[in-house]
């Protein structure tokens, strides 16, 4: 990696660059991974097994957080009204189990991140799903959701975990008093919240995506028979006819209208749908939610205050939420910005991935996981071309704003203006020419210094393809800035331990002008949206 002098780092150049995004995140093996949980996936068979049969009561019975399925269903379309009957019923806890007491966003007007989790606890109301010795206080997360809000309120994505997704999971201390744990490593993610709470997912999923999660919502058991009922059913369709014996679903091919005891088995079958592994009961999922979206906004649920209240009620008796959400204003904030949402902009979304070594666990596909992930912290909008889209609330150093009078050429080639002059900057940046020769980069030193990056420089780097920005620890905005105003993708900025400061790393695709360069396409990360039909694949060993 480039090193300024006098640094004590451990190199003097830099090193060919990977194609951004690649090699970001480092998935645990699946070996750490310890099989006496009782998670698994399909073929995988354990004596705590989702489909096993406990004392006479078929085990899928347990409480696989659909209630919070519906939740995201609720919070999409529901406005200020049922916020204030579901903030009677909710509990709270921290939003973070390392001591962060919140985002310090405001909920009213800022790009917003909450957490949506389902717990599988028999502890309390939900003994009558199994033993406390299946799984007791927080519970594991069977359910892991991203709720996604663009500051306009135009775009929603609602990004699903994989349960069995490998990956480090940080020290976390419970909140509550049930002490401190170390980090780990490999650990599949819904058993973040086992030991320390809903804020070690947080923390997690934070440091999975690198995104800052706002608040978050935990249901731990919810009647989704009395939401189904209480809509009248909901639509969904399947490729060919379902009898599975483990979750006790059974339909025939094409659209069925399911509630009751089988919207609850359409919700947590696994063997019935794709491969028989978590992938396929997330599409269903999704297919449901979107589904009861429609619904609710078709039938004028809405404008029923009565009806709405009882769906409200049915969903949110046992609701656990961060300590700055558990107030009324806070919750008529949140559905007042969604009320109004369009199905055909709420995208649902699975994060990328692939076997890992143990074909029962999921590791995270690389580089398209971190191209989402970079992607996402750009920007909400994930249906536009990453390069027409600005990264949300970073503006670029030095540069007005579009439209403001003040504006002058947005080509970082072009001479400064006399202008007021940019506060200088004390970060360090360099920019590495990798493009094998090309004159563009001799434009960008004068540019960066201009603006307000009296220290910038330049060095000679080995060829490499992509041109990529890599920052040093806590220097995320800053890189975000330097995108900016040299034109490009803020989601090609990626982090980096090794770099001191920021480093403009030129590839071969910048030779014709920085202006070539796009961010990546992950606009097929988008498994569908709200408004759309979507008919399951049905898995014939299922």
């Amino acid at each position: 990696m480039t090193h300024l002098p006098d640094q004590p780092q451990p190199a003097d150049r830099p090193v060919r660059r990977p194609d951004p995004g690649e090699g970001l995140l480092v998935p645990g093996r699946a070996e750490h991974q310890d099989e006496s949980r009782p998670e698994h996936r399909a073929g995988h068979r354990s004596g705590r097994g989702l489909d096993d049969v406990d004392g006479g009561r078929p085990r899928w019975q347990r409480p696989v957080a659909v209630a919070v399925i519906a939740l995201v269903t609720a919070v999409v379309v529901f406005g200020g009204y049922w916020a204030v009957r579901l903030a009677t019923n909710v509990d709270s806890l921290d939003l973070s189990a390392n001591g962060t007491s919140g985002s310090g966003v405001d909920d009213r007007t800022d790009r917003l991140q909450i957490l949506v989790l389902g717990s599988d606890t028999r502890s309390g109301s939900n003994a009558a799903y199994g033993a406390e010795d299946d799984s007791s206080g927080y519970g594991q997360a069977d359910v892991m959701m991203l709720l996604d809000i663009s500051a306009d309120n135009q775009h929603v994505n609602v990004l699903s975990f994989p349960r069995d997704l490998l990956v480090d999971i940080p020290a976390c201390t419970d909140g509550q008093g049930g002490g401190s744990f170390d980090g780990r490593s490999g650990e599949m993610i819904n058993s973040a919240m086992r030991d320390a709470g809903p804020g070690c997912a947080v923390d997690t999923v934070n440091e999975v995506t690198g995104l800052e999660v706002d608040h978050f919502m935990l249901a731990d058991f919810a009647a989704v028979t009395e939401l189904s009922d209480a809509v009248g059913g909901v639509d969904v369709c399947v490729t060919q006819a379902i009898d599975e014996p483990k979750s006790g679903l059974k339909l025939p091919a094409g659209t069925s209208s399911v509630q009751g005891e089988q919207a609850l088995a359409f919700l947590r079958a696994r063997a019935a749908f794709g491969d028989g592994g978590d992938l396929g009961r997330i599409q269903a999922q999704q297919a449901f939610l979107g589904s009861l979206t429609r619904k609710i906004k078709d039938e004028g649920t809405l404008g029923n205050p009565q009806r709405l209240l009882g769906i409200a009620d049915a969903l949110t008796s046992n609701l656990t939420v961060d300590r700055g959400l558990a107030t009324v204003p806070a919750m008529v904030t949140i559905g007042n910005r969604l009320k109004d949402i369009d199905p055909a902009k709420v995208a649902f979304i699975a994060v990328p991935t692939v076997p890992a070594a143990d074909p029962n666990r999921l590791v995270l596909d690389e580089p398209l996981a971190s191209e989402l992930f970079a992607a996402l912290r750009s920007s909400a909008d994930l249906t536009t071309p990453a390069a027409d889209v600005p990264a949300e609330g970073v503006p670029a150093e030095g540069v007005p704003a579009e439209g403001d009078p003040a504006a002058g050429s947005t080509d970082p080639t072009a001479s400064p203006d006399t202008g007021p002059q940019p506060e200088a900057s004390s970060v360090p940046v360099v920019v590495a020419d990798g493009t094998g020769g090309a004159g563009v980069v001799a434009s960008l030193v004068p540019a960066l210094t201009g603006a307000g990056y009296a220290g910038a420089g330049s060095m000679p780097a080995p060829a490499t393809p992509l041109t990529g920005i890599y920052y040093g620890e806590g220097l995320e905005e800053e890189a975000r800035a330097i995108a900016a105003l040299l034109g490009l993708p803020a989601s090609i900025a990626a982090p980096d331990p090794s770099v001191y400061g920021v480093q403009v790393y030129v590839g071969a695709d910048a030779a014709g002008g920085l202006d070539q360069i796009a961010g990546p396409d992950v606009s097929g990360a988008i498994n569908q949206t709200a408004d759309e039909v979507s008919c399951q694949d049905t898995n014939p060993f299922g």
